[in-house]
């Protein structure tokens, strides 16, 4: 099912319309729709009308809730757990035997121009990324490689892995051993990385992403391998959103984000994208 759905976008060259379609299935749209349907069949169905109001109104409180977010995480996405302390010194104790070890961060957008800076930059879902793939790189010796180009819709510019390589070396003083600079979406970074390595001999890959993101990733990446590479998950941004309060529970910037990010990772891998 999944790979027929992704079939299809492909037989109709409708890729670049990736970005839309998702605006349009993840919250608010839908809801707001449901709830001028209700409105309009109100006039012949009152109670009808009344509950897809309701039931609208509900969807978008909850839609920006993080309490909402944790529980869709937990149903929704099988989430691995963050590298233990052992296993970073297993992976340096590997780097040093082996030395065939790569660190790959993967791309979460780029700023065609961050005006402070006067030159493109990375938003802070990449620069999460690529700190924590620093730092990984730092603890266990292996090299860092960066995955994105341009995703479907960008204006043009330099592609996000130019800038990542950038920000790698001046900012964080970690060298980019890969680059990865033509793929517009996760499947795409993972063919194309694959591919990369694999030439290069590389028989390991460890992982980093956003743990939502994570479960998607590392499948796309485990079939384009194909039991070629080793690819061990290095989940971040794992911290707790919630509070335990009824502050979980009202409507918040990061818990609207957290439940856009569920949904989009679960209809994502329904598409098999």
């Amino acid at each position: 099912m999944e790979f027929a759905v992704n079939n299809l976008v492909s037989l109709l060259g409708i890729e670049s319309w990736k970005p839309i379609l998702a605006a349009l299935l993840l919250p608010p749209v839908p809801l707001l729709l449901l709830i001028l349907v209700g409105a309009r069949v109100m006039w012949s169905r009152r109670a009808l009308g009344w509950l897809l109001i309701l039931l609208g109104t509900a969807g978008i409180w909850l839609s920006a809730c993080t309490g909402f977010g944790a529980l869709l995480t937990q149903h929704l996405l099988n989430v691995p757990p963050p590298l233990s302390r052992e296993q970073v010194v297993k992976l340096r104790a590997d780097v040093k035997a082996y030395q065939a070890l790569t660190i790959v961060v993967l791309g979460g957008g780029r700023d065609l121009l961050a005006p402070e800076y006067d030159i493109s930059g990375l938003p802070p879902l990449a620069l999460e990324r690529l700190r924590y793939g620093a730092w990984l790189a730092r603890e266990t010796g292996g090299m860092l490689g960066f995955s994105g180009g341009s995703g479907w819709g960008d204006p043009g510019g330099p592609p996000e892995a130019e800038v990542a390589e950038r920000i790698a070396a001046k900012e964080f003083g970690i060298p980019l051993k890969w680059v990865e600079d033509q793929s517009r979406d996760t499947r795409e970074n993972a063919g194309h990385t694959v591919a990369l390595l694999g030439q290069a001999g590389i028989k390991r890959v460890v992982l980093v992403t956003h743990g939502w993101h994570m479960p998607r990733a590392l499948r796309l990446f485990e079939d384009a391998a194909a039991g070629q590479i080793a690819i061990t998950a290095a989940p971040m941004g794992l911290a707790s959103i919630t509070t335990g309060t009824a502050l979980d529970w009202l409507p918040s910037a990061r818990g609207f984000e957290r439940v856009r990010f569920v949904l989009h990772e679960w209809l994502a891998n329904l598409a098999g994208n």
